[in-house]
């Protein structure tokens, strides 16, 4: 820092060491703590016991100040320095295993990371044993110090992260960029739905003006209310044809495609929204100063009168105009409010389903409120009683029951419904699907998880994240709703046919479990127990009496998975409807040549049943060697898929939600056990935003040993991959470079999660030239 950087930075630093003092200048413990924001006291505490250098229980501003000048200004070894001494807890100037496993442990409950005490024991020799060079049975700091240059990575900007009044503001003045808008990236990657704003638009001041000029007569409002009563006419139909779900997917399969933005007609569906309410507004306000006009000039009828009678007699309806569109006003600000995203994501998304369903009286009004408006809507309106007719008809059109449940950590319901001949969908697609059990009138959209090539069954995850879904799981964990039968189970538990599976994927993944069964029996009911939570294998429920034994006849082992299986996972017979499928941007992954999916927890879904159907794909061209157990994959482009490369990101919050779908993730890696010539057809990207990164003090041990028990066990130990997870949230910038530089051809980014990351990874996108594709229904 220069002597003005520094000297502003002193200033920050006091300031925010007054704002924690209080009155006596001094941090205790419990103040430390707060600050420090670590879930985990015992960081807390040693870096307490470090910044009190005189051993008085509190700290003051100079001993704050020397300890900060040390993280921030000191190089390398003195930060290093400081991190020995957290992990020398008993101040012997080396660290034994007992002080590195208190350490881990620590890390790992400071990440939100939970392991079983062994595998804790095995992290802590692995790093122990790594970095002991000379077998002294303690590390010193030279040690320490050699070990962590095995890890580069770990050394970059190396900081206390938690502590964020402890860094210093970024006194770096930032460069002006141009914004995103304009520049030439954003307009090439956003051609099609920028060209076809402008058309929209202009569309619009043409009708706004030609309306003005024919009614020039009636003054300066009347003409405004015009202009803005014509281009209604467009919006309120225009609106509607936007969601015309079936013709859409349909046309998505059409050189239309290349030419309108069809993916993204949820966006222009809200762009029209907010156009007719500010239509609207301007339409009725102009309506209300022309009729105060009227009654000054003509004391005939008072302003109330113009408003809310039919006296005037305005209105080609027995003068209802000005009373209809009053309750219109009402009725579209009501659906613009409760379409907001406040109100969809924050667990009340019945309150925007059965608001707006307050468009057909929105149409109904219309009519009668505009004598011209049937001419605009007539064609539209057919198009969209056709839709919703065929949805009926399809969804009503054999029994659709859901015929297995598996209720999955972080509240996620996983749906299995026995799949109908003639439902036919592409990866990706979503559907409407009603439960009458659950609610009898709601339809909630939700992505098929299951794969096309997966004939008997379809499968949805649901996660809980409103009063619909919310009952939808507590439906299934309730007793009175449990319709398991013991015989059933315990058939899907010998069934023979799976079992072979099972052993197979036993046998390729063994050390993806520590905890070998102690026969051949438990190891099979072990393995189908987990993959029958999770439901990530082709599964369904067996149903041959010839094939059921006795629960009395099992062993422990059957036993106790069938109490967790009665939990858990259950078969039943519930009736639903399904309207569907229909099609959405995802469709354009195998178009594409290099596809990046990037999933935000749940929003792994769709991904779920593209990487499934990319991997069936995959298998089919998949040859072994005769005389060898080499085994490749012939070249994947063809007409249906072009795909030269797959990346999988996935972001999630805790460790818990990766359980979701780390089967299907494990059987996916079990394809691609041999390296290809290219590389890797398909590679995984894991991160866990709980958990601390790589360069915070409290999360270097952590990180350092799980990379070596990763290398030595070859399988990842938070989620039982072969992926290494990572902690916290990717670099976008790094991770685009990367896929920049491996030349696989144009890169298209999938997107599926929360808006608010959409927006970071779309800017970054149009930064290095990548298509950007986001999930949205």
């Amino acid at each position: 820092m220069s002597l003005d950087e520094d000297a502003r930075w002193l200033e920050w630093v006091t300031k925010q060491f007054e704002s924690i003092a209080g009155d006596d200048k001094e941090i205790d413990l419990d103040e430390f703590k707060t600050a420090l924001k670590v879930k985990e006291s015992f960081f807390a505490e040693r870096f307490f016991a470090l910044f009190d250098s005189d051993g008085s229980g509190s700290i003051s501003l100079d001993e704050l100040l020397k300890a900060l000048d040390l993280l921030i200004h000191g190089n390398e070894t003195d930060k290093l320095r400081f991190l020995f001494q957290v992990y020398d807890v008993d101040g012997s100037g080396s660290i034994d295993p007992d002080e590195l496993r208190t350490v881990l442990k620590s890390c790992l409950r400071e990440s939100a990371i939970s392991l079983p005490e062994e595998k804790l024991d095995d992290l802590t020799l692995a790093l122990f044993e790594s970095a002991d060079k000379d077998n002294s049975g303690s590390i010193t700091f030279e040690e320490l110090k050699a070990e962590l240059e095995n890890f580069p990575e770990v050394m970059e900007n190396l900081t206390i992260s938690a502590a964020n009044w402890l860094k210093p503001p970024d006194l770096e003045q930032k460069k002006r960029k141009t914004p995103r808008y304009l520049t030439r990236t954003y307009w090439q990657n956003n051609s099609r739905k920028l060209f076809f704003l402008c058309l929209y638009a202009l569309l619009n001041v043409l009708l706004f003006i030609i309306a003005m000029l024919k009614n020039a007569h009636g003054g300066p409002w009347f003409m405004v209310a015009k202009g803005c009563g014509q281009c209604l006419n467009l919006n309120c139909t225009f609106v509607m044809v936007l969601m015309l779900r079936r013709s859409l997917t349909w046309l998505r399969a059409t050189w239309v495609v290349r030419i309108l933005p069809l993916d993204q007609n949820i966006l222009l569906h809200q762009i029209v929204g907010y156009a007719i309410l500010i239509f609207s507004i301007v339409h009725t306000g102009a309506h209300v100063l022309n009729f105060a006009r009227m009654s000054q000039n003509d004391a005939m009828y008072q302003l109330w009168e113009y408003l809310f009678t039919t006296r005037p007699g305005i209105g080609w309806v027995n003068g209802t105009a000005s009373i209809t569109g009053v309750v219109l006003q009402v009725l579209i600000c009501l659906m613009v409010v409760c379409s907001s995203t406040f109100v969809r994501r924050s667990g009340h998304f019945e309150v925007f389903y059965w608001s707006h369903l307050s468009y057909i009286w929105v149409w109904a009004l219309l009519v009668v409120h505009c004598a011209n408006f049937w001419k605009w809507f007539v064609v539209p309106g057919v198009a969209f009683l056709i839709e919703k007719l065929v949805g009926i008809a399809v969804s009503r059109m054999g029994g659709l029951y859901i015929v297995e449940v598996n209720l999955l950590p972080s509240k996620v319901t996983h749906l299995v419904i026995k799949r109908p001949p003639f439902f036919h969908f592409k990866p990706g697609d979503y559907v409407y699907i009603n439960i009458p059990a659950i609610a009898k009138y709601e339809w909630h959209p939700f992505t098929i998880s299951s794969a096309p090539e997966q004939q008997d069954t379809l499968w949805l995850h649901v996660r809980s994240m409103g009063q619909w879904t919310n009952r939808l799981y507590e439906y299934f964990r309730q007793p009175e709703s449990q319709t398991i039968s013991n015989k059933r189970l315990t058939a899907s538990l010998r069934n023979r046919q799976e079992q072979e599976q099972v052993l197979d994927d036993i046998f390729k993944s063994a050390s993806h479990n520590r905890t070998v069964a102690s026969n051949k029996d438990d190891a099979v009911e072990l393995t189908l127990y987990r993959t029958s939570v999770t439901r990530t294998n082709s599964q369904k429920p067996v149903s041959n009496p010839e094939a059921q034994v006795e629960l009395g006849n099992a062993s422990p082992v059957t036993k106790e998975l069938t109490a967790k299986l009665s939990e858990n996972h259950r078969y039943c017979n519930i009736k639903c409807y399904v309207d569907g499928p229909f099609g959405t941007p995802t469709r354009q992954i195998f178009a594409s040549e290099h596809a990046v999916l990037i999933g935000a927890g749940i929003g792994i879904t769709p991904f779920a049943s593209i990487l499934q159907s990319i991997m069936c794909r995959y298998r089919m061209r998949k040859q072994n060697c005769p005389n060898c157990n080499y085994s490749w994959c012939e070249t994947i482009k063809d007409n249906e898929m072009k795909l030269r490369k797959v990346d999988f990101i996935w972001i999630n919050r805790d460790q818990k939600s990766f359980e979701w779908f780390v089967s299907l993730l494990t059987k996916l890696e079990m394809d691609q056990a041999d390296e290809e010539p290219e590389g890797r057809f398909l590679e995984m990207h894991m991160y866990m935003t709980s958990a601390l990164s790589k360069n915070d003090m409290k999360a270097i041990g952590l990180q350092m040993a799980l990379d070596l028990l990763a290398k030595k066990e070859k399988v990842d130990s938070i989620t039982g991959l072969r992926t290494r997870t990572q902690p916290g949230r990717p670099d976008w910038a790094k991770v685009f470079q990367k896929m920049s530089e491996e030349k696989k051809g144009k890169v298209h980014v999938f997107y599926c999660g929360a808006p608010a990351l959409a927006k970071a990874i779309k800017a970054q996108c149009e930064q290095f030239g990548f298509n950007f594709y986001k999930e949205n229904f």
